[in-house]
């Protein structure tokens, strides 16, 4: 959904653009094709992307998570801004990756880190949360629906033997995926290990939080989510100014304390071509919303 990102994102080319997940760079170069005297800032915290980083004098690099991005904005002089894009979710690179355990397609070491630097890896969570823990992680991040007993037989493996590899993991979930669906079951929790490893749903919130204080009156907020909990938080902030809960009203009924108004009522979803030849855009939805 790259065109549909950069509409979204209504780039003048002196304007001051965020990418905050730089990944393979393919939103970035498409933003510095569009700016003239304008700068784009992007961020990264894996090692792996930033060997992809453009050689553009209105383009710079932050090599940090996102959930950093108005600290490093406000040093950079760089504020107010006038468009921030979000790709949310795990890059096809760290998925093609064996090494870093991302992915049920290859037998490494559990480790789901986006950042090399992060202390708590997918081993750390299988092998330490308890089973009360564990099941809360499949439940609220991966919508498992056997969460309790699955969390139980991890508990009783580890006992025996600590469960260090994707190979060793699968084993245990084997006996509890039956039916077609396998593999999606293997997705599910694989994806819930991963959100908890990389505090993904915090870090998405700060991101949010942070982006209402950025941009510029009439600047642009455009988030890619992939998965119902992200597009959730995503969509309440936007419609809500808050997480959870309604937004409160004046004695009019009026939104009070909202910063931003929605561009699309409903988000945009891929085309059935795209979809063709990238499956992965099967689940994205993209919001689009306006600083007021």
């Amino acid at each position: 959904m790259l065109q549909e990102c950069m509409d979204a994102l209504n780039i003048k080319e002196d304007g001051i653009y965020v990418d905050v997940t730089f990944g393979g760079g393919g939103h970035s170069r498409a933003i510095l094709k569009k700016l003239k005297n304008g700068k784009l800032i992007a961020f990264d915290q894996d090692p792996d992307a930033w060997n992809n980083q453009p050689s553009d004098k209105n383009f710079s690099l932050i090599k940090q998570n996102f959930r950093f991005m108005l600290n490093y904005l406000k040093y950079q002089n760089c504020l107010p801004v006038d468009g921030i894009l979000a790709d949310l979710g795990v890059s096809s690179h760290q998925f093609d990756d064996r090494t870093r355990g991302f992915s049920t397609r290859f037998d490494n070491a559990l480790d789901m880190r986006m950042s090399q630097s992060g202390k708590k890896s997918a081993k750390t969570i299988i092998n330490e949360y308890s089973a009360q823990q564990l099941q809360q992680v499949f439940s609220a991040y991966g919508e498992v629906r056997n969460a309790r007993t699955l969390a139980a037989a991890i508990v009783k493996a580890r006992k025996v033997k600590p469960v260090e590899s994707v190979s060793e993991l699968l084993h245990i979930l084997e006996s509890h995926a039956a039916g077609p669906n396998r593999n999606q079951y293997y997705a599910q929790v694989f994806q819930a290990v991963r959100m908890e490893v990389n505090e993904e749903l915090e870090a998405l919130k700060e991101l949010l939080a942070q982006s209402s204080l950025a941009l510029e009156r009439g600047g642009r907020l455009v988030v890619m989510s992939y998965h119902s909990l992200e597009d959730r938080l995503v969509k309440n902030y936007i419609n809500q100014g808050i997480f959870e809960g309604q937004a409160e009203k004046d004695v009019y009924g009026n939104r009070l304390n909202v910063p931003f108004r929605p561009v699309t009522k409903k988000p945009l979803t891929a085309s059935a071509e795209e979809v063709k030849s990238n499956p992965r855009a099967r689940s994205a939805k993209l919001r689009i919303a306006e600083k007021i």
